[in-house]
C-alpha cells in the first residue's frame, strides 16, 4: 500500500522522482548559494542601510553602506579568484601557484584599509557604521545557512 508521502498524482511524471534527477536538484540548488549569498548582502545591506538612518543619521548610515559596499567587493572577488584559479587548476592539471590568489587577498586588504581610514579620519561615527557593514556577508550566509536547512527538511537533500 502506498505511503502519503510517496503517493504522486497520475499526472506527475516518474522521471522527476527518480534518484538522478533528485541529485541534479539537489546540485543546482546548492551550486546556487554563492550567488544567492551576494544578492542578499546587497538586500540586507540596503535594508539595514535605511534603518540605520532611521536610527543613528546620515554619518553612521553612510559608513554603513560604504561597509557593506566594500564586503560585497572583497566577496565578489574572493569569489571570481577562486573560481579562476580552480578553472586555471581544472584546465592544466597541474597546481597553479599562488602568487596571483595572494595579491588579490593582499589588494583587498588594502582597499578595506584605505577606505577605512578615509572614513575614520572623517567621521568617527561613520567608522563604527563602516566596521558594522562589514560584517553583512555574516548575515547573508547564516541566512543562507537557514535557508539551505529549511530547504533540507522541506525537501528532503
Amino acid at each position: 500500500m502506498n505511503s502519503p508521502r510517496s503517493w504522486r498524482h497520475p499526472a506527475q511524471s516518474t522521471a522527476e522522482h527518480t534518484p538522478e534527477a533528485g541529485r541534479v536538484d539537489a546540485d543546482s540548488f546548492f551550486s546556487a548559494a554563492i550567488p544567492r549569498m551576494m544578492h542578499s548582502i546587497l538586500i540586507l545591506g540596503s535594508l539595514v542601510t535605511i534603518a540605520v538612518l532611521a536610527r543613528f543619521g546620515w554619518s553612521v548610515a553612510l559608513g554603513f553602506a560604504a561597509g557593506t559596499l566594500t564586503s560585497y567587493s572583497s566577496f565578489r572577488s574572493l569569489y571570481s579568484a577562486v573560481q579562476s584559479l580552480a578553472n586555471r587548476v581544472v584546465a592544466s592539471g597541474r597546481p597553479e601557484g599562488g602568487f596571483s590568489l595572494v595579491n588579490g587577498f593582499f589588494l583587498r586588504y588594502v582597499l578595506a584599509g584605505i577606505v577605512a581610514y578615509v572614513i575614520f579620519t572623517s567621521s568617527p561615527w561613520a567608522f563604527r557604521g563602516f566596521l558594522s557593514g562589514l560584517c553583512m556577508p555574516v548575515a547573508a550566509m547564516l541566512l543562507e545557512a537557514a535557508y539551505e536547512a529549511y530547504s533540507a527538511v522541506r525537501r528532503g537533500y
